[in-house]
């Protein structure tokens, strides 16, 4: 029989990183009498295979099965083959178009092929729900539809918004939120995980639930994980993302290239660091070395622990020791040369610069609309950091380095103040 940890334990790793729980007070229930019983919740988590690559974003809701995985309960990893042919509505302002069968399938086997680098292949539930949509007839869809009503379903916020609006819903979006809830009761689920844009799918399936006469799962949201930019939602049609098949010295760059803060958040969602832990290094440790704990630890889960230490030697040699090539050639700027300005820290000086007119300066735009246009494009780089905003901040002494690339073109902007 399982050995499960104190309830208040659980909670605790439960809740990290977690946006919300409907109910917690359930959920404790349900650990006691788990833990009472020796037998494990089912939690699952849906994932339709509508892209082939899978980027830190998206790992977050790995991360929390896992927990729970780590805490000895079932996990389920649903592929949403049949799902995925509907097109998830959730945060589209139009219809979005149906995958091919083949086009599903194949996105599917990548998506296997990465989820196992943090859940336990072994301890793990795979499911498609192919596997009991294929099944079920056309009275068993009218039977299926009648358990909701069109008023509830436009009470979701992007079909109330584009319903005001006037924009097209087609009727088998309708169908995707009831599709998913019934997952849970194919599945008897004791908990489902999803973002917090999924927080009405995931209601759904708790009605669903009742309606079939299963005792109703609990819902855990997580939130969505800002991109490297520490602003938008990570997409990689933002240029923001780190893709977890990236090679090791790109994706320790990149993380290496977030702020203190965003730091913090990517602790706290992206990897299995206790609370306690994480406020104790906020207290004891010095931002760089945390964030070098932090780049070396997520390396390490996507490609190994020899890659990771690779990955922060070669970092090391060409940006922090600013080995960049002898021929590069360095420009030397005054900051009030291209407008920017100075704000004290607890780590010293931070430099607010004016990307446009330093890419100007530098001669890697010919005008700042130039330089506008190459931001927007996710073209521009600094210290390997792709960066898209008018303005970025950087911490050190005067005069700073910048390794600036734009594509092939590579400069070394020496400011002072």
């Amino acid at each position: 029989m399982p050995n499960f940890a104190p309830v208040e334990e659980q909670l605790t790793y439960i809740k990290k990183g977690s946006a919300e729980i409907v109910k917690e007070s359930e959920l404790a229930a349900k650990l006691e009498k788990s833990r009472a019983s020796g037998k494990p919740l089912r939690v699952k988590a849906g994932f339709d295979p509508t892209a082939p690559d899978l980027h830190l974003g998206h790992t977050v809701l790995l991360r929390k099965l896992k927990h729970f995985q780590d805490l000895g309960h079932t996990v389920i990893f649903l592929i949403g083959d049949f799902t995925g042919m509907i097109g998830d509505p959730t945060g589209r302002s139009a219809t979005r178009p149906p995958l091919s069968p083949d086009e599903i399938m194949r996105n599917a086997k990548t998506y296997m092929a990465q989820v196992y680098k943090i859940l336990d292949k072994h301890k793990t539930e795979t499911r498609f729900n192919s596997e009991w949509f294929d099944k079920v007839k056309s009275a068993d869809w009218i039977r299926l539809a009648a358990k909701f009503t069109v008023s509830q379903m436009l009470e979701r916020e992007d079909f109330h918004k584009r319903f005001q609006e006037e924009k097209p819903i087609a009727m088998h979006e309708l169908l995707y939120p009831l599709a998913q809830g019934y997952d849970s009761v194919a599945l008897q689920c004791d908990v489902e995980l999803g973002g917090t844009d999924q927080k009405f799918n995931l209601l759904v399936g708790r009605e669903m639930q009742r309606a079939y006469g299963q005792e109703s799962q609990i819902v855990l949201t997580v939130p969505i994980l800002e991109g490297l930019d520490g602003v938008q939602k990570m997409s990689k049609s933002l240029g923001n993302a780190i893709g977890i098949q990236e090679p090791p010295l790109e994706m320790y760059g990149k993380l290496m290239s977030i702020s203190d803060e965003m730091m913090w958040r990517y602790y706290e969602l992206l990897t299995d660091v206790q609370v306690a832990d994480i406020e104790k290094m906020k207290r004891e440790l010095h931002p760089m070395a945390a964030k070098k704990d932090l780049a070396r630890k997520i390396v390490t889960d996507f490609h190994s622990a020899e890659a990771a230490a690779k990955a922060g030697e070669d970092w090391a040699k060409q940006f922090q020791k600013d080995e960049v090539p002898e021929d590069v050639e360095e420009i030397f700027i005054a900051l009030t040369e291209i407008g920017g300005y100075i704000a004290d820290t607890e780590r010293g000086a931070a430099a607010t610069v004016r990307a446009d007119r330093l890419l100007v300066r530098c001669g890697l735009a010919t005008s700042t609309t130039d330089a506008g246009r190459k931001l927007k494009q996710g073209s521009v780089k600094v210290s390997d950091h792709v960066l898209m905003e008018p303005y970025f901040s950087q911490v050190g002494p005067s005069p700073m380095r910048l390794p600036l690339r734009v594509g092939k073109q590579l400069r070394v902007a020496v400011v002072s103040w």
